[in-house]
């Protein structure tokens, strides 16, 4: 029987994806709104496709991936982001996706992509091309951007969205301390001197 879990923080996105899911065939659809709770849903209802969202409370998708593999969990997963595909597709790939889809794309990508992963095949963009129209100092700061650990890359965009520090800690269950010590380590790998600088280097690679 074709099962799946929807993982979003927006419940209406969610009710849209259930839509899609009935509509090929699916019976079982289970749902959650934080990372938190992915790992326990799949050990519970063990369904064969995982439709996530990277920008979640407590783990983001990326930290989820990561715990699904290391916990040996077998789930199809389909990423299903607002986050831009040039600096996120090839992370998800490597977390242990089979598909990625920006939530920008028509419905039909989604329906693609759901049937190809059922299938056992991957579902993801092509990104040559945008990557090679890339001007050099653009190139430069993907470059930059790619060496960033994924939780380097997460709280970077929460401090780009103006989060303070504390509110970072509380919702990654992490020490004021270590966000601190992170975002020091940001503007150093970044090779920017200020908050306003950080937010502007997110903005300027369509981060935020």
């Amino acid at each position: 029987m074709k099962s799946a879990l929807i993982v979003d923080d927006h419940p209406v996105i969610r009710a849209a994806l259930r839509l899609v899911l009935q509509g090929l065939g699916f019976k079982q659809i289970h749902e959650a709104s934080d990372g938190n709770e992915v790992v326990p849903l799949i050990r519970q209802y063990q369904p064969k496709l995982l439709i996530l969202d990277l920008n979640l409370p407590v783990f983001d998708g990326l930290e989820v991936m990561n715990r699904i593999r290391a916990n040996n969990l077998d789930c199809r997963i389909l990423v299903f982001t607002s986050h831009d595909p040039l600096y996120y597709q090839d992370r998800c790939l490597r977390a242990g996706a089979q598909a990625f889809v920006a939530k920008t794309n028509q419905p039909k990508q989604l329906q693609n992509a759901i049937e190809a992963v059922m299938s056992g095949h991957s579902y993801f963009a092509s990104l040559a091309s945008s990557i090679g129209a890339l001007k050099p100092s653009h190139a430069n700061e993907k470059h930059m951007i790619d060496q960033l650990s994924d939780r380097e890359l997460n709280i970077f965009v929460q401090l780009a969205l103006g989060k303070p520090n504390k509110k970072i800690a509380a919702d990654m269950h992490l020490s004021h301390k270590t966000v601190s010590t992170y975002k020091t380590r940001l503007m150093l790998k970044l090779a920017v001197t200020s908050a306003v600088h950080l937010r502007d280097f997110a903005k300027r690679n369509h981060l935020i």
